[in-house]
């Protein structure tokens, strides 16, 4: 179920998801280009920032280690260099070389300072000193950016004399600390910034930027066009060539929407509705006007729905059905009402539907299993198909136990194989003027120990839709070729043994080779069975079928045609084929007693068998005016309860041990 369930499931068209996450990328790396930006010019401003750090430590040891006899001497030997200023710890100027002190006296956080930050900064800028120094900003320039530890410049307020400079040095105030941090020392410093540094920055941010914007709009693109071709495909998945409309794939998936969501106490049904002789109207006309035909059916059954109700064209010629049903005599009428309408588009033609229908368990919701549902629909249309004429039919639960009964047979058929549950019965063939045991055929039954003895009507029918009843062919030959071989190896006066060989085996082409080398792999000799085909098969492919008849009589075998007279091609049949045994079908003596025209009938087939040098078999005999009728007609030999039943291998083996005249 699971797995069939795949099938209907599409991949769910994801765009909103995708749209937030693009978005959000798109935000994240703006972010990390800003983020990028910011860390590029610290960095850059601190390697600008190195060589003026590394003079002005210079001046602050010597006023450290008071090399100079006064603040005088010192404030002289620096005044060429630098603006400085000294303060005690609370900041108060205690010497200066300039009356314009523009710093901003904002202290670096002690906590910060405490985890070796300072020196951390020096060991990046690759300074030979570990003296604590800070930054301060200047008054005066708004251009940077000044904190503690870090120097950014701020480009939104860059001066118009930049431009025209080409350049431009903006001042910042380096302090250190000297005499055991009681004191402050601070230098006016500068960091160069050109406008080629501006223009390197103004390009890598609009390149970034805009390679961000792009690859964003690309993948926005990419989405709604993904969307739209996921749109434009479900359409080619879910459109039918020949009406352009809906097809089995959109039924199924749409089927399952409605019931998952169907509201308690309305019932559905699914309805397989069938144009009967699409394929004779097409022989007599064209594949175009079948087209055109199939289109008007489909709209005609569109139109007659109403809403909440869909229809699809599925293969050849079926239109899937989900109606809602308030009771089957309701539903009954709908659908006849719909076959009257698509009856008149035949115009001249006569036109012919058949409507299986299955009701929808209130219980089957979501997730329904539609194969499952419209199988049973189809089921039930089957048993219409021994007419051509319109008509409806519904899935009842005779359907569902046949339904069962043959899942339960598909099964086991192959254990019972290999287990050889399979039994070989024998019928006898005595001849009717002396009552003597003249040949057998072997009949499949199939005893179980799960389903016990199961009458061949109930199985045979079902290998022979299946294919498995060529398993069932060869079953049959390899044991009747072990008994023959056993009986002669036990010296028992062994009879021929007609064995079926069903109609699909006769398309093989080398069945005639399979035949032999079963019965030569068992040892038993070719002239004591007998291979027995039906009227049926010379339907086929004659050539072929003839080709195998004459080898398998050059092989040894007898070769009959059963069941001759059910069909309309018998005479044309032994025309053609080189047959060894004719056996008149049970239904010419069915019927009244004393009818002429049978007694005509099979007078004449007999006559015209002896003629064609042809034994004679009789089946389905049951009364002696038959057997006494046939006798007097020169019939070689009859089978039938007349004169025994089908009967296990032992008790055969009793008839055939005893074989005086019954």
């Amino acid at each position: 179920m699971a797995r069939r369930d795949k099938r209907y499931r599409l991949p769910k068209n994801w765009i909103v998801l995708p749209l937030i996450v693009y978005s959000l990328l798109f935000v994240l790396s703006f972010w990390i280009i800003t983020e990028s930006i910011e860390i590029f010019l610290a960095y850059t401003s601190s390697l600008k920032a190195k060589a003026e750090t590394e003079n002005v430590v210079y001046y602050a040891d010597l006023y450290d280690q008071s090399t100079f006899d006064s603040d005088e001497l010192f404030i002289d030997y620096v005044a060429s260099e630098y603006e400085f200023f000294v303060a005690d710890e609370n900041f108060n100027i205690i010497c200066k070389n300039t009356d314009n002190i523009t710093a901003e006296f904002i202290l670096p956080d002690e906590e910060s300072a405490s985890i070796g930050l300072v020196r951390h900064l020096a060991y990046e800028l690759d300074l030979t000193s570990e003296r604590d120094y800070f930054f301060m900003p200047d008054k005066d320039c708004s251009f940077l950016e000044v904190e503690a530890y870090k120097i950014m410049p701020i480009y939104a307020h860059v001066p118009t004399s930049f431009f025209k400079n080409k350049g431009e040095l903006f001042p910042y105030w380096t302090v250190f600390t000297v005499k055991n941090g009681t004191e402050f020392i601070a230098f006016k410093t500068h960091i160069p910034i050109t406008l080629t540094d501006m223009t390197y920055l103004a390009v890598f941010t609009t390149v970034s930027i805009l390679l961000v914007f792009i690859i964003f709009v690309i993948l926005i693109v990419n989405l709604i066009r993904t969307t739209k071709n996921n749109s434009q495909m479900k359409k080619v998945i879910f459109r039918d060539n020949i009406t352009i409309d809906r097809n089995w794939f959109w039924f199924a998936i749409k089927s399952r929407e409605i019931l998952g969501r169907r509201k308690a106490g309305t019932q559905y049904a699914i309805v397989s509705l069938v144009f009967v002789k699409y394929r004779q109207y097409l022989l007599c006309h064209s594949l175009v006007q079948g087209e055109q035909a199939l289109r008007v059916m489909y709209r005609t059954i569109k139109a007659s729905l109403e809403k909440g109700e869909i229809v699809a064209h599925g293969n050849l010629n079926t239109f899937p059905i989900l109606m809602k049903a308030e009771n089957e005599e309701t539903l009954r009428q709908r659908i006849a009402d719909i076959i009257s309408r698509l009856e008149a588009t035949g115009g001249e033609h006569d036109f012919n539907f058949q409507a299986g229908i299955y009701m929808i368990e209130p219980t089957v919701k979501k997730n329904a299993d539609i194969d499952m549902l419209y199988n049973n629909a189809s089921n039930a249309r089957l048993t219409l198909e021994s007419t051509d004429e319109s008509g409806i039919a519904f899935f009842n639960n005779q359907l569902l136990e046949e339904a069962k009964w043959t899942n339960i047979v598909t099964e086991n058929q192959k254990d019972a194989i290999a287990n050889e549950e399979f039994k070989v019965f024998y019928q006898p063939k005595y001849d009717p003027r002396t009552n003597e045991l003249m040949g057998a055929e072997a009949l499949v039954r199939w005893d179980s120990p799960k389903m016990g003895f199961i009458a061949p009507g109930k199985f045979i029918p079902l290998f022979e839709r299946s294919g498995f009843i060529t398993e069932i062919d060869h079953y049959m030959i390899s044991h009747v070729a072990r008994d023959q071989k056993r009986w002669l190896d036990e010296g028992k006066n062994i009879v021929t043994v007609s064995v079926n060989v069903s109609r699909a085996h006769f398309s093989e082409v080398n069945l005639a080779e399979q035949i032999r080398d079963l019965v030569d792999a068992e040892g038993a000799p070719h002239d004591k069975i007998e291979i027995e085909l039906t009227e049926s098969a010379f339907f086929d492919n004659q050539k072929l079928i003839l080709s195998t008849i004459n080898k398998l009589k050059e092989y040894g075998f007898h070769v009959s045609m059963d069941d001759f007279g059910s069909g309309y091609s018998s005479l044309n049949s032994l025309k053609d084929m080189p047959l060894d045994v004719l056996k008149l079908d049970a239904g010419f003596f069915r019927g009244e007693k004393d009818n002429e025209r049978t007694e005509i009938v099979v007078s004449e087939a007999l006559h015209l068998a002896r003629k064609l040098n042809m034994q004679t078999v009789a089946e389905g005999v049951d009364e002696q005016y038959q057997v006494d009728f046939l006798a007097k007609e020169g019939c070689n030999m009859i089978q039938g309860y007349f004169y025994a039943k089908p009967m296990p291998r032992e008790d055969f083996e009793l008839r055939m041990s005893n074989q005086q005249p019954l």
